[in-house]
């Protein structure tokens, strides 16, 4: 039985580098310092987001992405804050 392949944004991973992570994990890590590096998503605004599940039909959509291209907005998400920051008068 093929045992499945783990990869991490398409690179595969072998067992040695599992070994190496869980030992470093197991050694401990300076949390201050962790804190830090500020890793995952960017804020995007005042304080922490909240992800809001919206649905809007293929013409809303198609007129958001090409609103959002023509402003440089690098995608729907952008767009979206955009718009309701504008409509509930949010700087």
């Amino acid at each position: 039985m093929d045992e499945k392949q783990r990869t991490i944004h398409g690179k595969p991973v072998t067992d040695e580098q599992i070994q190496a992570w869980a030992d470093e994990a197991e050694a401990g890590y300076d949390l201050p310092n962790l804190r830090q590096s500020r890793r995952g998503r960017p804020a995007v605004g005042h304080g922490p987001g909240k992800p809001v599940t919206v649905r809007l039909d293929e013409q809303t959509l198609a007129a958001l992405r090409k609103r959002a291209e023509q402003e440089g907005l690098a995608n729907e998400s952008e767009a979206i804050r955009a718009a309701v920051r504008a409509w509930a008068h949010v700087a």
